[in-house]
């Protein structure tokens, strides 16, 4: 399906929802990135998907109201819910403040009814709206819940809601539920909250609009790396005309959880700005997959956009009716995911538009190899909490990874603390028993001068280093074998215990195109305790940084006019923290680089689609001795110092020398001056009376 196509199809469902009402203090607007304050009143907007009838008919909601029905994010409404409603256990449909009114524009065909409140250009146009409900999905909260328990090891590595241009709220105030700012008594905000303020969703009737919308495909399966497609209107009340409905692509990142073919939670690597929470997401065959919601943000500023798969918000759905209406004999399951599952197995709604099958999908997900090529990525961690990622290089257990996981403080770096406490990995993890010995390799013999301190509690940390095989993970303990000393960011790790089923990563030494395609491989920002596959980020080759190395095993077709090669290589991909040491790859599943570092603004703030990582031809020695690993002279001319590189990876551009004098002038610059200097006497007496008067008569400034 041509993605021309998708948008028209996607437009059919795709609105925006604005909420109008009294402020007189201008607190209505918090923890929202933009408003409207005009005399006293707020208006916020966000988007929203307007539901098919066969959705409806799903979720028996077809009955409860005539009109149309859209659901959005529960965040734009909650501010203007009147006290009563913003009860927990409040029951019945929520009332808003008085003055507070709500609006949703809608793409109308022409012909189509009834009494739009205003025209706003084109097929748009504004209907009144209220609220019918404001609803909690469990399965999507609960792994929210699991992933921040599991990731937040310290205080500060503290979880919000929203975007990080977000208003900072006043902690003096009193604030509600949603708004996540309450703290438990150990310091760190209640997960409970930020689970539900994530995923909480709003569902709004529009009794003046009856158009019938097409019937909608859902997205059955999800993963990783799996193409999709949001609409949304990013900073909609600032000017509909601009925003309203705009889309954007990118593909799923993560899924949770991740052994289950039951999705609750999606990670998208997407573009998402505020103001496109509640738009619909749909797959590269135009099936529902979900909606949007705020993206949880990392203290440093690092955003995951969330979505909530549909199948868990119908069953958040069918658990409320059933709590609404126990008369009709249905018994309440407990588990969320049972329900979802059941349901899933039964939903078999009506076929879409011909046009959806009558062209070839254009906007594919990642290719195969690019799946296949995750389970070459590893997750590294030290007994320390410390985590990253690797790769593996060969079936014998050889990992390449960062050297600043084991020598942060080479690279001016502090360890970041994944875990609660510094309880050994084993006692956490299930480790490896049905192995192999590996081949006997013992740590290369390299000097520990000019290497800066060496801390105790690293050099004797456990590592532990979990491989993804097809259909499970093993936890294997692992020794360092080679930290280069050069200017490369590069280390490398041996399995003491090897399984039968590695999957080495294959390299591509060549230099990559500017703009070919580049994905992202890697555990970045949940650590271990989240049970999660690496995720996947796509993006294109923006920049191939150059150097001269003299490296005799260099390939020719790595090498410029100028006898450089590439020794940088820049992304457009997001990448997190905890990434660093993963793969990034091309279309055809072969490692082009080696992630290294993103980065930051002054404030600390991680930029993460601004990344760097180490070519693969850089990198040729690695996979010259990962062949047999016996012969160490590869390594060695990676410990060569190289100024360079070294002021390429420093982000210190080289100084050039200033040019030096030309010598052939100096004699007749300095006649020239003499003669200069005797002529200005003789200039001075044969200057006029009256020049000689003013001279005389007002003293000299100089």
């Amino acid at each position: 399906m041509e993605l021309s196509e998708m948008v028209e199809f996607a437009r059919n469902f795709a609105v925006m929802v604005k909420i109008t009402g009294p402020d007189p203090k201008g607190l209505k607007m918090r923890n929202h990135a933009f408003h409207q304050y005009i005399s006293g009143k707020t208006t916020l907007s966000a988007s929203g998907l307007l539901l098919p009838r066969n959705l409806l008919k799903d979720m028996n909601f077809e009955s409860c109201e005539k009109g149309a029905v859209v659901v959005t994010a529960a965040s734009i409404v909650e501010p203007f819910l009147s006290q009563k409603s913003k009860m927990i256990d409040a029951q019945g449909i929520p009332e808003l403040i008085p003055g507070a009114q709500i609006e949703v524009m809608v793409e109308v065909k022409e012909g189509t009814l009834q009494n739009p409140v205003s025209l706003d250009g084109g097929g748009s146009k504004w209907f009144s709206a209220r609220v019918l409900r404001v609803v909690d999905v469990p399965a999507s909260s609960s792994a929210i819940q699991s992933l921040i328990e599991a990731s937040s090891g310290t205080s500060d590595q503290c979880w919000e809601v929203g975007w990080s241009l977000s208003a900072r709220i006043d902690t003096s105030q009193k604030l509600m539920d949603s708004e996540i700012q309450a703290k438990s008594k150990d310091g760190l905000k209640d997960v409970n909250l930020i689970g539900k303020a994530a995923t909480r969703i709003a569902f709004l009737v529009l009794p003046s609009l009856c158009e019938d919308v097409p019937e909608v495909k859902m997205a059955n399966t999800n993963k990783r790396g799996d193409f999709i497609l949001s609409m949304g209107s990013p900073f909609g009340i600032l000017s509909p005309l601009h925003f309203f409905n705009s889309i954007s692509v990118g593909s799923v990142a993560n899924c949770y959880p991740s052994a289950s073919s039951n999705k609750s939670l999606l990670m998208a690597d997407i573009r998402c700005l505020p103001g496109m929470e509640g738009g619909p997401v749909f797959s590269q065959h135009a099936c529902l997959v979900g909606i949007l919601n705020r993206p949880l943000r990392q203290s440093g500023g690092a955003e995951i956009q969330v979505v909530i798969p549909w199948t868990a918000i119908k069953g958040a759905m069918i658990d409320l009716f059933q709590s609404d209406y126990p008369e009709k004999g249905i018994q309440y399951v407990q588990n969320v995911s049972d329900v979802t599952t059941a349901e899933l197995n039964s939903l078999r709604p009506q076929v879409l538009p011909e046009f959806i099958n009558r062209h070839p999908v254009s906007c594919s997900s990642a290719p195969f190899a690019v799946q296949q090529s995750m389970t070459s990525v590893c997750l590294i961690t030290l007994d320390n909490g410390v985590w990253a990622s690797g790769v593996l290089l060969n079936k014998e257990g050889l990992v390449l990874t960062n050297a600043h996981l084991l020598e942060p403080w080479r690279y001016g770096k502090t360890a970041i603390q994944g875990g609660r406490s510094k309880t050994s990995i084993k006692n956490i993890f299930t480790m490896l028993e049905d192995s192999v010995p590996p081949n006997a390799l013992e740590p290369i013999d390299y000097p520990s001068k000019n290497r800066g301190p060496q801390p105790i509690h690293q050099v004797t940390s456990q590592i532990s280093v979990r491989v993804d095989l097809d259909n499970s993970w093993l936890w294997c303990d692992a020794k360092v074998v080679y930290v280069s000393k050069g200017p490369l960011d590069i280390s490398l790790l041996q399995l003491e215990s090897v399984p039968h089923q590695l999957c080495p990563i294959n390299a591509d030494l060549s230099c990559p195109s500017l703009g070919s395609k580049a994905y992202v491989i890697g555990h970045g920002l949940f650590g271990p305790r989240c049970d999660l596959s690496p995720s996947i980020s796509s993006g294109v080759v923006a920049k191939v940084v150059k150097a001269k190395v003299d490296v005799s095993h260099q390939l020719d077709l790595c090498k410029s006019r100028g006898g450089e090669v590439p020794v940088m290589l820049e992304t457009t991909a997001s990448v997190h923290p905890g990434s660093s040491g993963g793969a990034v790859v091309n279309s055809t599943g072969h490692m082009i680089a080696l992630v290294t570092s993103n980065a930051k603004h002054g404030g600390g703030t991680v930029i993460p689609h601004m990344n760097f990582s180490i070519p693969s031809g850089a990198l040729e020695p690695l996979f010259i001795f990962a062949k047999d690993m016996r012969d160490v002279t590869p390594l060695k001319q990676l410990d060569r110092p190289n100024s360079e590189l070294a002021s390429v990876w420093a982000m210190m551009p080289k100084i050039s020398p200033e040019p030096e004098p030309l010598l052939r002038d100096k004699g007749s610059q300095f006649a020239k001056f003499m003669q200069e200097r005797q002529e200005l006497p003789l200039k001075s007496r044969q200057r006029n009376p009256s020049e000689s008067l003013t001279r005389d008569t007002i003293p000299s400034k100089l």
